[in-house]
């Protein structure tokens, strides 16, 4: 019974947790990251800052655990990649399960695009770009063309371009979603075919 106890008290805590991280985003999106305090972080939960102390000490804190907890799927797509064939099949399925990704992580992107200055104070922006270097080494062949190496890193901006881009167009934005999909895994299927008739 203790076991049930503790795991349940587990997930509770871990709904708090993210519950600060959900509402610090808002937060800073509504008013900007320098201009929101942790005071009011708290006060929007209705718990008292020493509640949301004992989750995160800093703004910092819930900026870099937001962005380790919501890329940890991306982290887990590159090594599930680097165990597979270098096939069209991989590399698209890369595009896809990436394409995921991003559309779970959408609230921290848009929050790093508008917050260049703290990312960078964070090293958050480094962390991403060794990610991103990770899924570029999976999708190019290393014989690839300079312009199939383009193509393949097109692709992954294509899909990052869609989160932001794509939110002005009119339409559906499922439709918009697959629209974005589509030309990032054109884009890997022309790198992959160029650099077999290379």
């Amino acid at each position: 019974m203790g076991g049930t106890m503790d795991g349940t008290k587990q997930q509770r805590r871990g709904n708090t947790r993210q519950r600060i991280q959900d509402v610090a985003l808002e937060l800073f999106a509504e008013q900007g990251y320098e201009k929101t305090s942790l005071r009011e972080i708290a006060e929007r939960l209705d718990v008292t800052k020493a509640a949301l102390y004992y989750h995160f000490k800093t703004k910092e804190e819930i900026i870099v655990s937001l962005f380790e907890d919501l890329t940890q799927p991306i982290e887990e797509l590159i090594e599930w990649g680097r165990r597979q064939p270098h096939t069209l099949e991989t590399k698209q399925e890369i595009v896809r399960r990436y394409g995921q990704a991003l559309a779970g992580a959408a609230p921290l992107f848009r929050f790093m695009q508008e917050n260049q200055a703290t990312v960078r104070e964070l090293r958050i922006g480094d962390a991403f770009k060794d990610r991103m270097a990770g899924l570029r080494d999976i999708i190019i062949d290393p014989d690839a063309s300079l312009t199939d190496q383009v193509r393949c890193i097109s692709a992954l901006f294509t899909l990052h371009a869609g989160m932001f881009v794509m939110r002005d167009l009119e339409g559906d934005p499922e439709d918009k979603r697959k629209a974005v999909l589509e030309v990032a895994i054109d884009l890997v299927t022309q790198a992959h075919q160029g650099s077999r008739t290379a």
